[in-house]
């Protein structure tokens, strides 16, 4: 048997302020540390060991890993880092509070912004800091570095790698860990479970907690489950939906 795991980094400080972040590299909040850490806990109480990570280019997700895999005693082993992990690009949303921009705009155009499939936000200009193709990390991919994206985009950029990479080492190696964002994790989750586009921006994913998926040796999938408390694991993924609403 084959087992994929998918966590969403722990909370970050811009999650506990509740701001867009997409590419932004914000670090993890004292919360998200200790997910990450009990993530590990969970993992390795349960048996998992892997043989090959992979994580984004992006801090959160990185030190998630990180501290998942220190849980394990299993630092040692292979991580490969990847920009198709990053998270979807809220260009010019990045940086600005949820709740507060739902106010302004509107709960239902946040939604939009937050959830629909093909509307992305407003692109950041050419020479707006927060530009990724200005930063050095992402030289090499040049104007592949989105300004902003829909997820119709950041499925787009993912499930090649999927295919060309995650897929392929599942292939060789029984267990394999994946550490990266919401939206980008949505993407593989869309492919696996055959989600249309329609019902893929209803998912939320909360932070810190194992999604582990099963297959044969062919890699049908045979089933998929959350790792921990179902109540509690509903009432994180309520939060997550309730983020881009303004307060009353």
């Amino acid at each position: 048997m084959k087992k994929l795991v998918l966590v969403r980094h722990g909370e970050s400080v811009w999650n506990k302020e509740n701001r867009f972040t997409g590419w932004t590299d914000v670090d993890l909040s004292e919360r998200g540390v200790n997910e990450a850490h009990e993530a590990g806990k969970v993992l390795r109480e349960n048996g998992f060991t892997f043989s090959i990570a992979y994580t984004s280019y992006l801090k959160r997700a990185i030190k998630t890993l990180n501290y998942i895999l220190e849980e394990m005693d299993q630092m040692w082993i292979p991580v490969m880092k990847s920009w198709r992990l990053n998270e979807k690009h809220y260009g010019n949303l990045q940086g600005m509070n949820k709740a507060e921009t739902a106010a302004q705009y509107g709960d239902e155009q946040v939604h939009i912004w937050r959830r629909s499939y093909d509307v992305p936000p407003a692109p950041l200009a050419a020479d707006d800091p927060r530009n990724p193709r200005l930063d050095p990390r992402y030289i090499a991919i040049g104007a592949d570095a989105p300004l902003t994206e829909s997820l119709k985009e950041t499925v787009g950029r993912m499930v090649p790698y999927w295919e060309s990479t995650i897929r392929e080492s599942l292939k060789k190696e029984d267990q394999v860990l994946v550490a990266a964002h919401g939206n980008s994790l949505r993407a593989v989750i869309k492919v696996l479970k055959k989600i249309s586009d329609e019902d893929i921006v209803s998912l939320n994913l909360p932070t810190g907690i194992p999604y582990v998926f099963e297959f044969d040796d062919q890699l049908n999938l045979l089933k998929d489950y959350f790792l921990g408390d179902p109540e509690v694991i509903k009432k994180l993924m309520e939060e997550v939906a309730n983020q881009g609403k303004a307060k009353k």
